[in-house]
């Protein structure tokens, strides 16, 4: 069995085939789904995912791109929801300095705040970082993000920040990158830390891994990123299954 820990269910690209993408994905032994909103409309489509699939699981934050459009009317939104017993992080929040939607000062106010937040609910911290690893690693470290602990989604840096992340209590997550050919970061991630401190997502509709590259993501090919994992280690892929989605249960606290 498998858990896409990280999957945008609430995506327009899944409005006219919802049901059929989520039967594929439990065709394929993909027993859990943790669904991430991060702006208005889709924290509204967790909500109601969450409600209709028992299955599902959501995160809720507000992303780093969209950080200017983001209020305290917004983070008290998500404060409230949260308190969901199937909302199991706060995320995806951090920085993206790729996209200049949104000054840097702004998403690293907001990147505190939502560090603030799932510091008050207990609950763990989704990341998403792109192009700016020196201040996402710094801010988690003035912040005492360890007190609550994270994962590191969708992971594309090196392995020596990955074991700076591991110590500050947080997960490190491969999606479908990992089984691109010219990917040699999280290959190296992949093969030099230990399955305990590895997740598998999707990221769907994203990212959709080798020899998908370029469609459209679900997490019926969550499995793609197991495999390539284990054949990196030289280990099967039910080993690389069995242990991710027993430290993705752990880490969510999901019972099933």
């Amino acid at each position: 069995m498998f858990i896409d820990t990280h999957v945008h269910l609430n995506a327009d690209q899944y409005e006219e085939d919802l049901q059929e993408v989520i039967d594929r994905a439990l065709e394929a032994k993909v027993e859990t789904m943790v669904v991430v909103g991060f702006d208005r409309k889709t924290i509204e489509k967790t909500m109601q995912l969450v409600e209709q699939y028992d299955f599902v699981y959501g995160v809720i934050g507000w992303h780093p791109v969209d950080a200017i459009d983001c209020t305290q009317e917004e983070l008290n939104w998500i404060e409230e929801l949260a308190a969901h017993p199937k909302i199991v992080g706060i995320g995806e929040t951090g920085l993206d300095y790729y996209w200049d939607k949104s000054p840097k000062d702004v998403q690293q106010a907001l990147f505190r705040k939502q560090i603030h937040l799932a510091q008050k609910l207990n609950l763990p911290i989704i990341i998403h970082n792109r192009d700016a690893t020196k201040d996402v690693v710094q801010i988690l470290r003035e912040e005492n993000a360890a007190s609550v602990g994270g994962v590191m989604h969708c992971y594309s840096g090196s392995v020596e920040t990955a074991r700076e992340c591991i110590a500050m209590n947080f997960m490190i997550s491969l999606g479908g990158p990992v089984t691109f050919k010219n990917a040699r970061m999280p290959k190296e991630v992949a093969t030099e830390i230990s399955l305990e401190h590895l997740m598998i997502e999707t990221d769907a509709p994203y990212l959709a891994p080798h020899p998908y590259r370029g469609k459209r993501n679900e997490p019926a090919l969550v499995p793609l990123v197991a495999e390539e994992i284990a054949r990196l280690k030289g280990l099967n892929v039910e080993d690389v299954a069995q242990v991710t989605t027993a430290n993705a249960k752990k880490f969510f606290g999901i019972d099933i």
